[in-house]
């Protein structure tokens, strides 16, 4: 039955479209990161070639980004659809995207425009002859009128294996030496797995721009949300800790060479000590990162959960569901920031990511054509499709609630599943609805999706606790919790210059670069240095990066500050 629903579903949607190609035209495709191609025979990809007469011939990215985009600047060698990942403003500086803003407007795409208007303050830019420009359509970051689901926490954190928590019998940790503490103890009594291979205690990715993970903890620990490399204090407790003058509007400094980030970094240098953290960790490929935690050997790591997720997959795959992770908010104990206690606020109000999605290249033949088709994939049919799947086949609906069995959700959770039956690698750069469906919905077969459904089978109430899987539904239980976003406190309100890490940093690029590759070098020395040594390499560090920060933190004061009242300023 559910294969003849499925069927009869694209019958209807190639009638509907009623779209007449003769042959297909191929849409080149960069993606900022790594990833897997997927099958042929996608069948989401295949509706797509029906519906548009379009396919997609998707590049990847392999070896180091920012080579990677400077070599496509210097060659012009552009794709049709560009997504610069963590360095697009080097494609925008570099004259490889065009200004999408001679194709978007409120009567010409209404999808794409409801999308960005919440936030044009912050997206759509001035030239210098005062036109405004667009050049990234953002991913995602708006909710459409919806308000924010938390259920779990898909940014940064610090992140403990389940089991670790469960052998001390579910405790509360809050705090830097309370995790460390537990790491060390845990590894103490179970130095290797069931197969006998050593467990790794703390593991850091340093690769490439997901140096992050070295870098970001700082900012973090001292209560708030990620900023990238600056520390943005807007909070009285937080001037006590760090002498800014509260009178300075959102003082913003780099906080890598203070003292407060001394204090971090000596107690890495405590647990490598102590073996919690190896030294390969800091040569490890992403991919290497990933087969460690794939084989559950690695009980904690700082890192983001978007940034781990194939490794989480692959944990669930195998249902080692107590090698999943759970999110920590931790804060520095009292000790380090002069006896203050710091509250934790690491999950921000909903925002648009910045220059995070897909740009289209100056080389691209029909633009008109390619937004076309963005505008309509913002539909709430495509919506449907991209998040859920086919009706009846992957997903199906009962008293207009849209629902999965509990193999149709494992499904969801597999990768080899997804690379024939998913578009992840067009759907994660495009733009998307999120959050709750807000008005009814009637697909093309006839059947309605009522308002009150989440757009992603991840937030469905129904999915989320219905079709968890037994160890986390005791997990959850032994701490009185709901949901793993009740492990951290809640969002807080974004802040009016967003994040400051989706500001451009061009400007300042040199002093920028030479700030990350001093860090680079530096941070893994100190972490793995001896103990003795530790304060005069730390002092020999500030000295050697303080001329960047100095220039580097000077003009973020200056750019958080103008993105702050670009926004104030027009509300």
């Amino acid at each position: 039955m559910r294969k003849f629903l499925a069927a009869l579903l694209v019958l209807c949607m190639v009638a509907s479209f009623a779209t007449a190609f003769a042959e297909a035209r191929t849409l080149t495709l960069f993606k900022g990161d790594p990833g897997d191609q997927p099958t042929e025979d996608n069948k989401i990809y295949k509706l797509i070639e029906e519906k548009f007469g379009v396919n997609f011939g998707i590049t990847f990215l392999t070896g180091d980004l920012d080579e990677t985009l400077g070599l496509k600047i210097i060659g012009k060698d552009y794709p049709d659809l560009f997504d610069g990942g963590n360095s697009a403003d080097l494609i925008i500086q570099g004259g490889a995207l065009r200004n999408l803003m001679e194709f978007i407007s409120p009567e010409k795409t209404p999808n794409i425009w409801k999308h960005i208007e919440p936030q044009k303050a912050r997206l759509i830019e001035k030239d210098e002859n005062g036109n405004d420009v667009l050049y990234i359509i953002p991913n995602n970051g708006l909710l459409e009128d919806s308000p924010q689901i938390v259920l779990s926490v898909g940014g940064p954190a610090f992140f403990v294996q389940k089991q670790v928590l469960a052998w001390a019998d579910y405790p509360e940790i809050n705090t830097l030496n309370e995790y460390f503490d537990l790491l060390e103890r845990f590894i103490a009594s179970n130095p290797t797995d069931e197969n006998g291979t050593p467990y790794i205690g703390f593991a850091i990715l340093c690769e490439d721009w997901r140096h992050f993970c070295l870098i970001n903890p700082v900012q973090h620990l001292m209560g708030r949300p990620n900023d990238g490399e600056v520390y943005i204090c807007v909070e009285p407790q937080n001037y006590e800790v760090t002498g800014n003058d509260p009178s300075e509007e959102f003082k913003t400094e780099t906080f890598i060479e203070k003292p407060y980030a001394k204090a971090y970094y000596k107690k890495l240098n405590e647990v490598y000590q102590a073996g919690l953290i190896k030294s390969s960790t800091f040569t490890l490929s992403y991919n290497d990162y990933i087969a460690d935690i794939s084989n559950g050997i690695v009980l904690g790591m700082f890192d983001q959960t978007w940034d781990f997720g194939s490794g989480t997959s692959a944990l669930l795959d195998a249902g080692k569901y107590d090698r999943t992770y759970v999110a920590l908010d931790l804060v520095y104990d009292p000790e380090y920031v002069n006896g203050v206690e710091i509250e934790p606020n690491y999950v921000n109000g909903s925002l648009p990511n910045v220059r995070r999605g897909f740009g289209i290249s100056v080389t691209a033949e029909d633009p008109e054509f390619i937004i076309s088709m963005i505008e309509e994939m913002l539909s709430d049919e495509w919506q449907i499709i991209f998040n859920w799947g086919i009706e009846g086949e992957d997903y199906y609906v009962e008293d207009g609630r849209l629902l999965m069995t509990e193999e149709q959700y494992a499904n969801t959770q597999d990768a080899a599943w997804k690379l024939a039956n998913k578009a992840d690698a067009l759907f994660s750069s495009a733009p998307k609805k999120q959050g709750y469906i807000m008005n009814d919905i009637t697909l093309s077969s006839g059947t309605v999706i009522k308002a009150g459904n989440c757009w992603e089978p991840g937030n469905q109430p129904e999915i989320v606790f219905g079709l968890m899987n037994d160890y986390d539904k005791a997990f959850l239980a032994a701490y009185g919790y709901q949901t793993w976003a009740d492990f951290v406190e809640d969002p807080i309100e974004l802040a009016p210059y967003g994040e400051a890490w989706q500001i451009d940093y061009t400007p300042v690029e040199t002093a920028h670069d030479n700030f990350l590759k001093v860090q680079d070098v530096r941070l893994p020395e100190l972490i793995m240095c001896d103990p003795a040594e530790f304060d005069a390499k730390w002092d020999a560090f500030v000295e050697e990066i303080k001329p960047y920060c100095d220039e580097f933190g000077a003009y973020m004061q200056e750019a958080v500050i103008k993105e702050a009242h670009k926004v104030l300023d027009n509300e």
